[in-house]
């Protein structure tokens, strides 16, 4: 099966699918890159990710061009040239040095402790790395006075779809570095990184980067994820827990298959909703003699790479399948490793029969549903 045209025109998803559903790597190619993995380095706070306007392009791209970005906010600006940076409350090595700054035992000892004692609800992944996490699902930067892990759970907690979050020291210039001024003092920053997908430790790669001659560099990096199933969505059933991604059989000799959408963002269940009832309302509009298929059912989870999350995957199809069919857990695409995880089931609530004027059991059905909204959590 071929992922462009299912990308370029989901109208296409008539086509068989494979048997079983493999992943489709090509979704993966085609989707349009991640415009933010990380905080820009003159960040002091960011929030990176809004959920209603994600859900809206998702919808859009059921009939639109798929190579069409999803922007993605900043607040960020750009400081003035050698002009003072902000915060810098974390302690720092009397030896201003990038070896001396990674050497510095407190950071290691106040990164062992904190790992030791996780917030509520919440394990720790990784500890006292000298990397941060770079990754798709990046949804903002809170800069904190103090290494505090409460703090940054709390930050986490009030974020929409935030399932883990990165603390660390990072060395940082005192002022903007410019060429008059390349290679400023340093000061020590404690950064909070919140993320929409678990971050194992593979994730904590980002080492830094040099800012003229400036060097930044990262220690006692902490992560830390939560177990919280994704919220429900009006009109859905669910979330259903699933153990990997559906593989499902014909039923009654017939394909309920419908297709795949990836995008490259935090876990967000409601932009697959939303592609789902866009891609109903597309067959809709071009049903044969009356008839059309319609998405009743979609599996969400997050598909990483070597253990990164790369992002969210949504299958749809006609009809629901339970998590006894959730039997795919991953495969290889040549050494690479894809692996799924946070694997969720929604099936729609008043089934659709696929045929224009009726719903399941008769019902009228002469308008078009609007798209799904995220309910509070249960």
């Amino acid at each position: 099966m071929r992922t462009a045209s299912i990308l370029s025109a989901f109208a296409a998803l008539a086509a068989a699918a494979p048997r079983p559903q493999s992943m489709d790597f090509g979704a993966v190619d085609e989707a349009p890159p991640a415009t933010i993995k990380g905080p820009p380095p003159t960040a002091a706070t960011q929030v990176a990710y809004n959920s209603a306007s994600a859900s809206a392009a998702a919808a859009a791209e059921v009939t639109s061009d798929p190579l069409t970005k999803r922007a993605l906010g900043t607040n960020g600006k750009t400081p003035h040239p050698c002009g003072p940076q902000p915060d810098g409350y974390g302690p720092k090595p009397l030896n201003d040095s990038v070896v001396a700054f990674l050497a510095y035992q407190p950071f290691a000892d106040t990164a062992n402790a904190a790992a030791a004692n996780p917030p509520q609800g919440y394990t720790t992944t990784f500890q006292n790395q000298q990397g941060s996490v770079s990754a798709n699902t990046y949804l903002g930067l809170w800069t904190l006075q103090a290494y505090d892990t409460i703090k940054c759970q709390q930050l986490c907690d009030a974020a929409d779809l935030c399932t883990a979050f990165n603390i660390y020291f990072e060395r940082d210039p005192t002022i903007n570095p410019a060429d008059s001024c390349p290679n400023p003092p340093s000061f020590t920053n404690i950064k909070c990184t919140l993320w929409g997908s678990p971050i194992p430790v593979e994730t904590a790669n980002n080492k830094g980067q040099y800012r003229i001659q400036f060097q930044v560099v990262i220690t006692g990096s902490n992560g830390y994820t939560k177990k919280n199933p994704p919220s429900p969505i009006a009109s859905f059933n669910g979330p259903t827990e699933f153990g990997g991604a559906i593989n499902a059989p014909l039923f009654n000799g017939v394909d309920t298959y419908l297709g795949v959408k990836f995008f490259n963002q935090p876990y967000d269940a409601l932009v697959c909703a939303s592609a789902c009832q866009a891609q109903t309302a597309y067959n809709k509009r071009h049903a044969t003699n009356g008839v059309y298929k319609p998405c009743n059912f979609f599996n969400a989870y997050i598909l990483s790479k070597n253990n990164i999350p790369q992002g969210i995957y949504c299958s749809l199809y006609t009809k629901p399948w339970d998590k006894s069919y959730s039997t795919n857990y991953g495969q290889y695409r040549g050494s690479d490793y894809y692996t799924v995880s946070s694997s969720y089931g929604y099936q729609l609530s008043n089934q659709d029969s696929g045929t224009v004027g009726q719903r399941n059991g008769g019902e009228r059905d002469d308008g078009e549903r609007d798209g799904g909204e995220r309910k509070g959590n249960s």
